[in-house]
Parts: structure tokens; C-alpha cells; sequence
């Protein structure tokens, strides 16, 4: 066998080896992202579950807060709906982000009721329900560090070729309303 048969037959090796590990990488990688969102999407719809027991509790206490409750209630059937449909990620995340608004809007309804503050169940929703919320936020966070470096790894070269050649496409980024990337005002004029 000639010297130049050998060579070529190592490069092919290595040629063919390093599409295997970079498509290895890549679906590994593809793999992460997914159940990053996936760990979102268990979070909402934990979420949701706690809420029809949320507004049970405040609705025996705070009977004057209907149009709160509704909303609450609105928004969370909202967002188990595109929990339950294929919405994308960022649908997903807009009807939680509502839901949080119309959450706080209760929370701070039920300022007014001390009886409802000191409710057992209700102290054990609101507890297991910043539990979720701090737990969505740490698999939002998750998904776009692994969305992130995924998308990263599409980009690189000569990976870029790999991803290329096996049709591998960047995921998308989630995306914060902007009048959610301000912090509230707190007006302590009554």
C-alpha cells in the first residue's frame, strides 16, 4: 500500500470521526435545550394547578375582590391553554407573564384581608407558589444558558459545517416584554 493511500484512508478516519463526535455533541446539546423547556413547561402547569386552590381560599375571605379573582382565573386558563396546545416557548412564557401580573394584582388585594394572611392553606399556597415561581425563574434561566451554548455550537467552525450538513437549527431565544424589564413604581400616596 502507498504512503498517500494510508494518509488519505487516516484523514477520511478522522474526517469521519469528528463528524460523529461533533454530531454526537450537537444532539446532546439539542437534547439539554429541550429538556430545559420541557422543565418549564412542568413548572407552569404546576403553577396553574395551585391557582384554582389559591382563588378558592381568597374567595372564601376576600369576597369583594371578584373582578381580581376573574382575572386571575382568565389568565390562568390562558396559559393552560398554550400549555395544553403546541405554542412555542415565548407564547408560553407571555401567558405566564400575565398570569404573574394578575397573581400580583391578588397579592396585593389580599393585603386588606389579615384573616386570609393568617390562613394556614392560604400561607401554604403562597409558599408553595413563590417555590414555582422561583423555580420558573431558574428553568428560564436554565433554557437560555443551554439555548445559548447550542446555538453557540451551530456557529462554531468547523462544527457550523456539521450542524449544516445535518440540518441542526438554532432555538429561540425568550423573549421579556419590555414593560416587564422595568420595575415597578411603588406610589406610597394613598
Amino acid at each position: 500500500m502507498s504512503i498517500w493511500l494510508i494518509i488519505i484512508l487516516l484523514l477520511i478516519i478522522l474526517l469521519a470521526l469528528y463528524t460523529a463526535v461533533t454530531y454526537n455533541g450537537l444532539v446532546k446539546g439539542k437534547s439539554s435545550v429541550l429538556e430545559a423547556g420541557s422543565a418549564i413547561d412542568a413548572q407552569l402547569k404546576h403553577r396553574n394547578d395551585l391557582i384554582p386552590n389559591l382563588v378558592e381560599t381568597v374567595n372564601k375571605f376576600a369576597s369583594n375582590e371578584k373582578d381580581v379573582l376573574g382575572d386571575v382565573v382568565k389568565s390562568r386558563d390562558i396559559s393552560q391553554a398554550t400549555l395544553d396546545s403546541n405554542a412555542d416557548l415565548n407564547e408560553k412564557m407571555a401567558a405566564s407573564d400575565n398570569l404573574t401580573s394578575a397573581l400580583n394584582r391578588l397579592i396585593t388585594a389580599t393585603e386588606a384581608y389579615p384573616d386570609l394572611k393568617g390562613n394556614v392553606d392560604f400561607d401554604k399556597l403562597m409558599k408553595d407558589l413563590s417555590n414555582t415561581e422561583d423555580k420558573i425563574s431558574y428553568t428560564r434561566q436554565m433554557f437560555k444558558s443551554t439555548s445559548n451554548n447550542f446555538n453557540n455550537s451551530l456557529r462554531q467552525f468547523p462544527a457550523s459545517i456539521v450542524a449544516q450538513s445535518f440540518k441542526f437549527s438554532p432555538f429561540e431565544s425568550l423573549k421579556t416584554e419590555e414593560e416587564k424589564k422595568t420595575a415597578p413604581k411603588a406610589n406610597f400616596k394613598a
